[in-house]
């Protein structure tokens, strides 16, 4: 019995830390993000909800095209918590990506969400690398109206293989995705890596590391 009541007591903590793996569910009927107070939690605090006006559940602004005149062609127009309050606590955001023919979205991860994105024009040359040590490549070339998804915490990237500009529209899971773009994290972090460090890592010259670093 003593054995019984042991394995049911860990099977019952595995599942507990499972369902905390990710954003929990609100215990209220919203929380719109209060940036003024000092205190931090897992997200933002709540503004008094007799305060709370529709204002703070709307963003105008996703039909304007972005700016994709920069190095790598792409523009990304967010639409998370700290743009919409209103998505404090509630475990999703959007954004609009912008793409220049040729233009990508560089490979990069959100270590808080999963992406599905929504190719709403053009045509977009998408993929992700599965985890080690396998690193598999899936790929896909969509047109306009196709979806893929992206797993959460998987470098993953976008490429403008079409003709003209691109577009697409991605829904994430957290209202805080995050983002990290592996070559500006690699190559600009803020104070450098060791050059020696990356020239071993990338199998390269630390010239071509020196070089690839005044880049970023």
């Amino acid at each position: 019995m003593a054995t019984f009541v042991l394995l049911f007591s860990l099977i019952s903590l595995s599942f507990c830390c499972i369902s905390f793996a990710f954003e929990p569910s609100p215990l209220q009927d919203f929380c719109v993000a209060n940036p003024m107070m000092p205190t931090r939690v897992n997200g933002l605090p709540c503004k008094n909800p007799a305060t709370v006006e529709a204002s703070d559940f709307f963003f105008s602004g996703l039909h304007l095209p972005g700016k994709t005149s920069n190095a790598v062609g792409s523009k990304v127009t967010p639409v998370s918590v700290a743009q919409l309050p209103g998505l404090n606590t509630l475990g999703i955001s959007l954004v609009r990506i912008d793409y220049a023919p040729l233009g990508i979205n560089p490979p990069h991860t959100h270590p808080r969400a999963s992406e599905i994105l929504t190719v709403i024009e053009g045509s977009l040359l998408v993929g992700f690398i599965t985890s080690n040590p396998d690193n598999r490549f899936i790929t896909k070339t969509l047109q306009k109206g196709d979806v893929f998804v992206f797993p959460v915490g998987l470098i993953h990237f976008q490429h403008n293989v079409g003709t003209g500009k691109a577009v697409a529209i991605a829904a994430l899971s957290s209202q805080n995705p995050g983002v990290i773009t592996i070559a500006n994290a690699v190559f600009g972090s803020n104070p450098d890596i060791n050059s020696d460090v990356l020239a071993k890592a990338f199998q390269v010259d630390k010239s071509i590391v020196n070089q690839i670093q005044t880049k970023f």
